[in-house]
């Protein structure tokens, strides 16, 4: 199966519809409930709910998911039997596949309890009607492109002892958004250089995004919060619970981070940790859906 422990959990929704043809003399049957069988609309849709739940048992790469909802609807006209499904679920991958299975599950048990009495049935088309939920729900187009800056806050760094790697992570995945890394600095632990460097960024050069790694733990010398706490005008404190509620879902350490987020003007700062894991857990956790801030930023309102 593929690895989805990366992905962040939404709300997925997905609808598929299956039509089953039968004689006009059949369909009468179903609808006058006297199809030997028993009712064939209500145990069609039972059926079609347990496959919904058991779609990984049935599908090889299917990835198990708790359902939270799957609701079945059949409805008889004069030429045939329409089966629809709808699925939701708060889980990592889209719920397109339990749809699908429903019906197509429903539709055989309607085949299986009709075919005694008609050796004409037909399952004349599956297929997927919606689906929502997902990353490409939630990306946002920007032209030009926002302007970024990414902040390596070492000493260690800073003088040549250690390389740095999560800041290289940083600009590789803002790459992958539309965002222009416009700069890639690395600064020592030091307060007001790191304060005067988000200040130069935001008046001077006038970045949408600043990403900083690193001095927002428990050490003596981390200040990166503390120098990001005095520049900011509005906290945005979600942004750093989301990161750390999904980091600790993976490390207990994720606890351990004091980062923070707010604006500046125009300006969204975010404070990262210093390690690589801690970096790729937080921006896949907030990207692309962190990106939304600027238009509320700019005064755009949120998106529906």
């Amino acid at each position: 199966m593929k690895d989805v422990s990366n992905k962040f959990e939404s709300l997925r929704t997905a609808g598929a519809i299956a039509r089953v043809w039968a004689k006009p003399e059949t369909l009468s049957l179903i609808r006058e409930n006297k199809v030997p069988k028993g009712n064939v609309i209500e145990i069609a849709k039972t059926a079609g709910i347990l496959a919904a739940k058991r779609t990984s048992e049935l599908i090889p790469l299917c990835h198990p998911i708790p359902l939270d909802y799957v609701e079945m609807e059949i409805s008889v006209t004069k030429e045939e039997m329409v089966v629809e499904s709808s699925v939701k679920a708060v889980w990592k991958t889209g719920v397109e596949m339990e749809a699908l299975t429903a019906v197509t599950v429903a539709a055989l048990t309607i085949y299986d309890m009709l075919k005694p009495l008609d050796d004409s049935i037909e399952i004349q088309s599956i297929k997927l009607s919606r689906k929502t939920g997902g990353i490409t729900d939630f990306i946002e187009s920007f032209q030009p492109p926002l302007k970024a800056a990414v902040l390596v806050l070492s000493t260690s760094t800073f003088e040549g002892k250690r390389k740095d790697k999560s800041g290289q992570i940083i600009v590789e995945r803002l790459k992958e958004q539309p965002i222009a890394v416009v700069k890639y600095e690395i600064l020592p632990d030091d307060e007001e250089k790191i304060r005067a460097e988000l200040l130069n960024l935001v008046e001077k050069e006038k970045v949408d995004l600043i990403v900083t790694t690193g001095g927002a733990g428990l050490g003596p010398s981390d200040v990166t919060v503390e120098a990001t706490r005095k520049v900011i005008e509005k906290e945005v404190p979600g942004i750093v619970e989301a990161a750390r509620a999904f980091g600790q879902k993976r490390t207990p350490y994720s606890m351990l981070s004091r980062g923070l987020a707010g604006v500046k003007g125009k300006t969204l700062i975010i404070n990262l940790p210093g390690s690589s894991n801690g970096v790729r857990e937080s921006l896949d956790c907030f990207l692309p859906a962190v990106l939304h801030a600027f238009k509320m930023i700019w005064g755009g309102g949120h998106k529906e």
